[in-house]
């Protein structure tokens, strides 16, 4: 039993060494998609703060611009301010327009943010050539807006599925980790009782062999005891056939003639007591 228990020691250990390992795995690919999580959400919420801003700042623009028929009936504090808008979104976002606006587009752009005066007057006659130019920079503002907002709904999109693939990810690790730890809860208690039940084995295994031992020893005793008492009957048997022997020898001398004339020869009837005297 000791043996046996023993085994199922052993196996017990390296299954839970196993568990261990297999919880301590789950748990550091867990904790690693947490922090890439995590990185993936700052990374999102910055970009849709931005992009919020910048959507904001140009409908703002698409606003102010959309209230006149022509950048030379736009109040001069308005221009500037649509200026501003497009220089800081162009700025903020440069990659993102890189494949949206053409070379002639940006060129376009960079004129009207570096002189946006040129682009109103009081003398109608000076600048009617303007008129088609504000329209592509309403234009290229709307597109901008428009490829802002396209770009906002694939980030969110995108979110929401590395949210869903995360959650996912964190729910099966979870139960994996859960059921690990459950089984080396189960199996670290089965090892105490089969350790404890192993102590108790082995304990029963030497009290065992010490009342084996005293058995042994007394039986030897016993043998010992035995063989001394045999040979003592042996040497009373042998006594007494001697002394039978002896006796019968005298028995067989007493009953012969020899006997008989020495004792009839020896014998004196005078010294035969017939009666007793009485005491007066």
């Amino acid at each position: 039993q000791v043996e046996e228990l023993t085994a199922v020691s052993a196996r017990l250990n390296t299954e839970i060494k196993n568990h261990e390992k297999e919880v301590a795995e789950n748990q550091a690919a867990l904790d690693k998609a947490t922090a890439i999580r995590e990185k993936q959400l700052a990374e999102f919420n910055a970009e849709e703060k931005d992009l919020l801003e910048s959507i904001s700042a140009l409908k703002s623009a698409v606003t102010v611009l959309s209230k006149h028929n022509s950048f030379i009936q736009m109040p001069a504090t308005h221009m500037q301010a649509v200026a501003m808008t497009m220089q800081r979104v162009m700025g903020k976002h440069a990659p993102m327009l890189a494949g949206v606006l053409t070379r002639s587009e940006r060129r376009l752009v960079t004129s009207f943010i570096q002189s946006p005066q040129d682009y109103f007057d009081a003398e109608p006659t000076f600048k009617q050539s303007y008129a088609p130019q504000s329209g592509e920079i309403f234009g290229i503002l709307r597109q901008m807006q428009e490829t802002f907002e396209a770009n906002l709904a694939a980030s969110q999109k995108e979110e929401a599925e590395n949210q869903k693939a995360y959650e996912d990810l964190k729910a099966a690790k979870e139960a994996e980790i859960k059921a690990g730890q459950e089984q080396i809860d189960s199996k670290t208690q089965e090892l105490a009782d089969t350790d404890e039940k192993n102590a108790q084995a082995k304990v029963d295994t030497e009290d065992t062999k010490a009342s084996l031992s005293a058995d042994e020893q007394f039986l030897s005793m016993l043998k010992e005891k035995c063989q001394m008492t045999d040979s003592e009957w042996e040497e009373r048997q042998k006594t007494r056939q001697l002394e039978m022997e002896a006796v019968s020898k005298a028995l067989s001398v007493l009953a012969g003639d020899d006997a008989h004339d020495l004792f009839t020869k020896t014998f004196n009837p005078a010294f035969v007591q017939t009666r007793s005297a009485e005491e007066s």
